[in-house]
Parts: C-alpha cells; sequence; structure tokens
C-alpha cells in the first residue's frame, strides 16, 4: 500500500461535526470481493449478467475484482490507517447460502465472522448491509427471482440467519441498499442483473422488495437481534430546468417516483398517488403493515440531483461546481435540499449518509494519485451536510463511497470512485490525496 503526503492544505476547512458523529467508508460484496467460486460461493445474478455479452463495459466480471476475499487482514489495516471509526459492508447471499434457499455455506459464514471480528479488534465498528443486488442465482432460476413472492421469504430467513451470527457485534444492518436500483435498472431499463425491460415486473418486483424489507426486520426482531435495523435507500431532489408547467409536472413525477415510491410505504403505509404512477398488481391485505415496520436508522445515498427537462434536446444542467467521470453533477445544495425535504415530509429515524461520492478518472503518478474533483465534492458536500443539521436533521454519521476502487457494475472497471486506488493487475493499493486529506479531517474532528 502507498500514499504520499498531500501537497494542498492538510484537511476540509469546516466547522466541527458533533463529538459521536460517525466517519467511515463503504463498499459492497460483488464489487470488491472476487474469490467468484471459492470456497463454496455460488453465482449470484450479477455474475450471470456481467458474463452476458454486451453488458458490461469490456466484458468486465467480478470474478477478481479487488480480490478482497483473500486480502482481508491487509485490507482491514488499509481502511484502519484510513482513520476511521466505522465501516460499510454488505454480505454476498450466496457466498453464505449459495441458492439462496436450503443449505448454508460454513466457509462463507465464516469470513463475514472473520471481517467482523477484525475490524472490532482494529476499533472500527461494523456496519452491514444485507442485500447489495446479487441475488443468488439459483433463486432467480427457481422462480424469477424478486418477481416471486416468495423469494421476499427466503430472504427474511437468510436476514434471520445473518441476524443471528452478527447481531450481537454489528452496529447497524440495513436489509437492502437502493431498491430503486434493483428494480428500475434490474427490471425496467435493464441495465442491471437480470436485464429485464418489463415495467409491470418492476413494479412488482419493488413491492416485493419493500415486502421483504419488513419481513425481515420481523424475522430478525423475532429472535432478539440487537443490532439497530434499517434500509439505505438512493435519493435526489428533483429540479426543474424550467418554469414551465411540463418541466415542473416532470420534476415533481421524479421525485415521487425515485423518492416517495420507497419512503411513503415505509412511513405512510401507501404508495404515492400521481399522474403516470402506476400501482403493482401483487398488493396483498397486511403488506403495508409489514413494510412499515419501525425503523432505528434510515440510510440516505446521495450522489447529485435530477434535472427534469422536457425541451428537445433538454435544457442542461449549470454544471457550475463540475461533472464526476459518471457524467454527474457536482451539485452539494441538493444534499441538503433532500434532507431538509424528508425531515419536513416524514417522521424520520436517525440518518446515516450511507454512500457519497465522486468518480474521477485518477492515475498514479510517481506514487501518487492527485484527485482534485474528489476533494472538492467531499468538502461542499460534507459543508452541504452541517447545512442540514444545523437546520434539525438528526444525521449521526458519513460513509464515503467507496473504500477503494472496485468493479463498477455495467461500467466494469471504467469508473473510479476510491479513496484508495487499486492497480487492477497487481492489485497493489494506493491512497490518494483524498484518502489522506479526509484522514486529517477527521483526525482534527476528534481533538475538538
Amino acid at each position: 500500500m502507498q500514499g504520499h503526503p498531500v501537497t494542498a492544505p492538510e484537511t476540509f476547512p469546516l466547522p466541527p461535526f458533533p463529538s459521536d458523529f460517525r466517519w467511515g467508508v463503504a463498499t459492497s460484496s460483488y464489487q470488491i470481493e472476487g474469490a467468484a467460486a471459492q470456497d463454496g460461493r455460488a453465482p449470484s445474478i450479477w455474475d450471470t449478467f456481467s458474463k452476458t455479452p454486451g453488458k458490461v463495459v469490456n466484458g468486465d466480471t467480478g470474478d477478481v475484482a479487488c480480490d478482497h476475499y483473500n486480502r482481508l487482514e491487509s485490507d482491514l489495516d488499509m481502511i484502519q490507517s484510513l482513520g476511521v471509526d466505522s465501516y460499510r459492508f454488505s454480505i454476498a447471499w450466496s457466498r453464505v447460502q449459495p441458492l439462496g434457499y436450503g443449505a448454508w455455506n460454513e466457509k462463507g459464514l465464516d469470513f463475514y465472522e472473520r471481517l467482523v471480528d477484525g475490524l472490532l479488534k482494529r476499533g472500527i465498528a461494523p456496519f452491514a448491509t444485507l442485500y447489495h443486488w446479487d441475488l443468488p442465482q439459483g433463486l432467480q432460476d427457481l422462480q424469477q427471482g424478486w418477481e416471486a413472492r416468495d423469494t421476499a421469504y427466503r430472504f427474511a430467513d437468510y436476514a434471520q440467519r445473518m441476524g443471528k451470527l452478527l447481531g450481537d457485534r454489528v452496529a447497524s444492518i440495513a436489509t437492502h441498499n437502493e431498491p430503486w436500483c434493483t428494480a428500475t435498472l434490474g427490471y425496467d431499463q435493464g441495465v442491471f442483473a437480470p436485464g429485464k425491460k418489463d415495467v409491470p415486473a418492476m413494479l412488482r418486483v419493488s413491492h416485493h422488495l419493500l415486502l421483504s424489507h419488513g419481513l425481515a426486520l420481523q424475522a430478525m426482531r423475532a429472535v432478539g437481534v440487537k443490532a439497530p435495523l434499517g434500509i439505505v435507500l438512493n435519493q435526489s431532489p428533483t429540479t426543474a430546468a424550467t418554469d414551465s408547467p411540463a418541466d415542473q409536472a416532470r420534476a415533481q413525477r421524479e421525485y415521487d417516483r425515485f423518492v416517495r415510491w420507497y419512503m411513503d410505504p415505509i412511513f405512510n403505509k401507501a404508495y404515492p398517488q400521481g399522474p403516470e404512477l402506476a400501482q403493482p398488481d401483487n398488493i396483498q391485505d397486511g403488506d403495508f403493515d409489514i413494510i412499515a415496520q419501525p425503523l432505528d436508522f434510515l440510510g440516505i445515498n446521495y450522489y447529485t440531483r435530477i434535472w427534469a427537462s422536457t425541451s428537445t434536446p433538454p435544457v442542461p444542467a449549470p454544471n457550475k461546481d463540475g461533472v464526476s467521470d459518471m457524467g454527474w453533477e457536482n451539485y452539494a445544495q441538493g444534499l441538503s435540499d433532500l434532507l431538509q425535504g424528508i425531515h419536513r415530509d416524514y417522521t424520520l429515524p436517525p440518518i446515516y449518509i450511507t454512500e457519497n461520492g465522486f468518480a474521477e478518472a485518477d492515475k498514479v503518478v510517481d506514487g501518487r494519485v492527485n484527485d482534485p474533483g474528489r476533494q472538492a465534492y467531499m468538502q461542499t458536500h460534507l459543508k452541504a451536510l452541517l447545512e442540514a443539521m444545523d437546520a434539525g436533521v438528526d444525521v449521526r454519521g458519513f460513509f464515503y463511497w467507496s473504500l477503494m476502487d472496485n468493479f463498477e457494475w455495467a461500467c466494469g472497471y471504467d469508473k473510479r470512485f476510491g479513496l484508495v486506488h487499486v492497480d487492477y493487475a497487481t492489485q497493489q493499493r494506493t491512497l490518494k490525496d483524498s484518502a489522506l486529506r479526509y484522514r486529517a479531517f477527521i483526525a482534527r474532528q476528534r481533538k475538538r
């Protein structure tokens, strides 16, 4: 592992956060673990999807990724070197229960026990996520995965087992990461696994995901899991490009689909109503009572705002603070606007910013990675987070996405979000300048 001193300012010039505020980094299983067929792990839908020609840039797969499974101890040391007190990771369902039903895999279960214990030994709180898009292929083959209601019950079984195994040691357990992506990108746009384009199926899947979340919370609480339980949702505010009624309507519709579609069932026991908001056809009596289980926390992933334009060509967003390598506008004010909006509209539990990050075309030059765009993004978003907290939003922690460069889903290895640069040919890790600034910032926060 390499890393050179930062020549830019030592840290981010921001006021202090609360003394008990948590500082972390985040990853997910398929994006970093590799070891795709090692020690009893079976394929997930992302193994299948990534091996389908034309689905992922360069034909990349997560077969090796960052080889984190085989580099656990050194990667844990690297996390510790960043000075964070928290680490968010996800569990690969098909590593611990290969088919998604039936037999469990002891070697897979042991890996996550070693991960959690290794974090605790280093003074780092483990924040677990049960599902980050890698459904066991066995469940997809058996019953079309999330299209089947029974998958929600299989997920609850899995959640209960993992809760019993790790619930006395982890700082929290989130059921799902970004169910919008699973449903919309996987079943409507077809750009994520399993790659379908079927709107009615997307609606059914979104409902089964929410149902599985509620069932999982019930199942874990039934066996006395001590860890705080919640869910992680990706959210953005929407901005109408103009004052035209068409753009205003588009902005509201996008917000309803992106934010309210998952928030309203959890907090209000109903899907949002409105033009062009078709309802799932698979809702059964009592489902909303299951979905609306009390949350101990809510995770929010924020990257950019949604810019709503109905013009042809669309009116472009201002992009005054830059654009990431993903083409996403750096719009930090959106984080504050979003948090204050949901704080106003819902009665919320404590919030964690579980993902926030910036992709940059990083290169190692003389042992150093200078990433000014990422550093600017971090500083402006932390400032916006303080603004929301000053306005009364109860935010308890911040996790940068991501710990290290990794398999970026349909983009393969072309996009780099990490604080740590990964040379995929050698698996050499190099701390970027943003990592060193984040470390210095955290250290200064703790001295106050």
